[in-house]
């Protein structure tokens, strides 16, 4: 069930290089949220920006009401909202979206996620069972996020950056073809994956390949976030004569099986 509510800002500092941190109370979404799902904020004192921004949740503390969203400073929208201060408001929407279905008893979790998609997959590894592998990838170190909060949770992290400095040098996905060699004798591991759309397609196809599938959260520029302007449209496979439809990535989506996308070439 969606909610809106005005939510009381509690922490909103720098995580390092563009990222931030935003906590807000905002108990009736923190208790309904599921990972992978996302709010729909309003910007303060910004009239004249009348659309809503998309941002992920990447934890909620049910028990204080509390739901954390991190986010990167990447134009006018965002930089507004790293200057709102403590006991400022904020207008969201949500939980909105579909989210990651739990990792079935018995198969190991394989978070795949690049730049700040980390932040998307947190509150899932948090309830994950263990063990949990997180395979994560920027193009440099100061793009890994959230390292030592997803250490605690007792996962554990590999990294890829494809300049070298942290990690394997080379792609996220190189990670995950050990991964799924490693685990080739046992149940076939369930892959989570959360990143640039040319990421994703390379988790699909690798997959795929191997006779297994993937839940993966495409990243998509939303309007209104709840269905009705249809501007966040992706191709779904369907039992039709295109064999596709298209559907929403704010209602019916995020998240999609890999082996339901349909990447257009």
């Amino acid at each position: 069930m969606k909610h809106q509510e005005t939510a009381t800002v509690t922490v909103n500092r720098p995580l390092g290089g563009s990222y931030y941190r935003l906590d807000l109370a905002a108990p009736a979404i923190a208790s309904a949220a599921q990972p992978g799902q996302f709010v729909h904020l309003r910007l303060p004192l910004f009239q004249h920006r009348v659309l809503r921004r998309p941002f992920s949740i990447c934890d909620t503390d049910p028990a204080s009401g509390r739901l954390t969203v991190v986010y990167k400073t990447v134009g006018e929208g965002t930089e507004h909202l790293a200057r709102l201060p403590a006991g400022g408001t904020a207008d969201l929407i949500g939980p909105l979206g579909v989210g990651f279905s739990a990792p079935p008893t018995g198969r190991l979790p394989i978070l795949v996620a690049g730049g700040y998609g980390c932040a998307a997959t947190y509150l899932l590894a948090k309830h994950a069972p263990r063990p949990c592998l997180c395979l994560f990838g920027a193009r440099t170190v100061g793009d890994l996020l959230l390292l030592d909060e997803f250490r605690a949770l007792g996962c554990e992290v590999r990294l890829a950056t494809e300049d070298g400095l942290a990690g394997h040098r080379g792609l996220v996905t190189d990670l995950l073809v050990d991964a799924l060699a490693g685990a080739a004798d046992g149940p076939p591991p369930m892959v989570y994956a959360c990143g640039p759309n040319p990421m994703l397609r390379a988790v699909s196809r690798l997959v795929l390949a191997r006779g297994i599938d993937a839940e993966i959260s495409l990243d998509h520029a939303m309007c209104c976030g709840v269905g009705a302007c249809f501007a966040c449209v992706v191709k779904r496979r369907a039992a039709n004569d295109d064999g596709w439809e298209y559907v929403r990535t704010c209602v019916d989506g995020p998240v999609f099986r890999a082996s339901d996308t349909v990447w257009d070439t």
